[in-house]
């Protein structure tokens, strides 16, 4: 109990130093943002004005300073292993693929090739606390799913990153729901300094991103960022608590799901940018972006609530019913964006 009692206060450092550094690094590099990353407005884009992008560069550098600074200081912290190293190579993959696209506009093959290395990287990290590769023919089938489940998270997480704000309305949630679950022992602490260090360091990055932004993530923060996210849900999944794990980020998998399956039913280039998710669908019907981050939030913040819940109340009854309530009121908000604002 006296371990479990420690971790509240070392993950509220994490994400404060995590949040402070995510900032100071995006301020340090906004001059090279500005200079080799400037993303112009086009027929796709949501925003109006050259923005720069590639803001997930300091987001990851604050996290991951963050969580060194910790595996220095705190020897039980979990963060000196080896599988910790194949998480973080697994990010600063993606990050580097990601701005390689930002700045060159990478052909779709090396992109693919490189999210799948650093998906089969982060799940070293995600299987490491279990027997899974031991299990025989099991693992066979297993370890494939999970990596196509990971890989199309990550580009999950990239195709909702169109407006101001997005990422961090999405993750902040998810990453403060995990933490709270390793506070109360539900996680192991490994687990909790990850989704800390992600909150805070996303909270950092909040001052530029929210609208109207001065920053934009680009492909170098969607992406590595989805991994880690990705990663930590798998962690719980396989903790045991499934339920959870697909109802926090019920929204991002809802809209993204749908929006894919209209545009392959359509025959369109799913490869290819678009306006089409429910949340741009909602700008173009006249909601305004701050009104669009209130309503996820507010769903985001039920879904917090059930995913607990799930946890809390361990009964199979209840197991059963939260995912139809949270699967209903996704259903409902993505209607609501769909339509013009109530007046």
């Amino acid at each position: 109990m006296a371990e479990v009692a420690s971790r509240t206060p070392l993950l509220i450092t994490l994400a404060i130093v995590c949040a402070g550094l995510s900032f100071l690094a995006n301020t340090v590099l906004m001059p090279a943002y500005r200079r080799y990353a400037l993303a112009r407005p086009n027929a796709r884009s949501s925003h109006t004005i050259p923005t720069p992008q590639g803001g997930g560069a300091g987001v990851l550098i604050g996290m991951l300073a963050g969580l060194l600074c910790v595996a220095g200081v705190w020897p039980g912290s979990q963060m000196a292993s080896w599988t910790f190293g194949a998480l973080a190579s697994s990010a600063g993959l993606l990050a580097i693929t990601g701005a390689l696209d930002d700045i060159f506009d990478l052909p779709v093959s090396p992109r693919l090739l490189a999210q799948f290395a650093a998906a089969a990287l982060g799940l070293v990290w995600v299987l490491s606390a279990t027997n899974w590769l031991s299990v025989g023919p099991a693992s066979w089938v297993a370890v494939p799913v999970l990596l196509l489940g990971l890989v199309g998270f990550v580009n999950f997480s990239n195709f909702m990153d169109g407006i101001d704000g997005m990422t961090v309305a999405e993750f902040t949630p998810i990453c403060g729901t995990l933490a709270l679950l390793s506070m109360s022992g539900a996680l192991p602490l490994g687990d909790g300094l990850v989704a800390a260090a992600l909150l805070g360091a996303l909270a950092g990055f909040a001052p530029y991103n929210l609208p109207v932004a001065r920053l934009f993530l680009g492909d170098a923060g969607s992406l590595s960022i989805g991994l880690i996210a990705g990663c930590l849900l798998l962690r719980l999944a396989i903790s045991g608590q499934p339920v959870s794990a697909l109802i926090l980020p019920l929204y991002y998998l809802a809209d993204a799901t749908i929006t894919l399956v209209r545009r392959l039913v359509r025959g369109e280039n799913v490869t290819q940018a678009h306006r089409t998710h429910f949340y741009q669908l909602a700008v173009d019907q006249g909601w305004t972006v701050p009104a669009i981050l209130r309503t996820i939030w507010l769903l985001n913040s039920v879904l917090v609530l059930l995913s607990l819940v799930s946890v809390w109340l361990a009964r199979w009854d209840v197991r059963l019913t939260l995912p139809a309530i949270a699967m209903g009121l996704v259903a409902l908000t993505l209607r609501a964006l769909s339509r013009p604002p109530v007046s």
